[in-house]
C-alpha cells in the first residue's frame, strides 16, 4: 500500500525533496507578512468569485475574511514565520480540518489553477521562491486528495506538511 506522501507525489508529480524545498529557506524572513496577506487574499477574492457553484460551495460555510486569515496564518507559520495559526487554533491537522469537505483531484486542479494566478499576480514573491511554494503547493493539494481516502477508516496519520519544523517531531 502506498503512504500519503508517496501518493501526493505521484498524483503531483511533485518529488517530497521539491515539495518540501520550502524548508531550505526561511520565506517568511524573505518574503514578509504583507506577501502571504497578500497572496491569501488574492487567491481568496478568485475563489469566492469562481464561475462554478460546485467549488464555491466547498468554501460556504466560512467567510472570505476568516479564510483570508486562517490561510496566511498557516502559510507564515509553516513557511518560518511566527505560529499564528496554533496560537490562535490549534494544530493546523490538515487532513483533519479538511475531512468535512470533498478534496478530490477536481478540487484540488481547481484550488491549484487558482493558487497559481494568485501567485503569478503577487509581485513581490521571487520566481525562486514561487517555484518552492507551488511545489509546497501542488505535492500538499494531493496529500489532502489521498487524505480523502481515508475519511472512513480510523487511521492516525502524521503529517510532514502541516507541522511547524521545531515543535513537529
Amino acid at each position: 500500500m502506498q503512504s500519503l506522501q508517496q501518493k501526493a507525489s505521484e498524483w503531483s508529480g511533485v518529488d517530497p525533496n521539491d515539495a518540501f524545498a520550502i524548508d531550505e529557506t526561511n520565506l517568511f524572513e524573505k518574503l514578509g507578512l504583507q506577501t502571504f496577506i497578500n497572496l491569501s487574499t488574492n487567491f481568496y477574492n478568485r475563489v469566492y468569485d469562481d464561475e462554478e457553484e460546485w467549488f464555491r460551495s466547498i468554501f460556504s460555510n466560512s467567510s472570505k475574511e476568516d479564510a483570508i486569515r486562517n490561510q496566511y496564518e498557516f502559510f507564515v507559520q509553516r513557511m518560518g514565520g511566527p505560529p499564528l495559526y496554533s496560537e490562535r487554533k490549534g494544530h493546523p491537522a490538515l487532513i483533519g480540518r479538511h475531512r468535512p469537505f470533498p478534496v478530490t483531484h477536481k478540487a484540488a486542479d481547481r484550488w491549484l489553477q487558482h493558487m497559481q494566478q494568485a501567485l503569478d499576480s503577487v509581485t513581490d514573491i521571487d520566481e525562486d521562491s514561487k517555484i518552492k511554494i507551488n511545489n509546497f503547493f501542488r505535492h500538499t493539494a494531493f496529500f489532502l486528495v489521498a487524505g480523502d481516502e481515508l475519511k472512513n477508516q480510523n487511521q492516525s496519520v502524521a503529517c510532514k506538511h502541516a507541522a511547524n519544523k521545531p515543535a513537529a517531531e
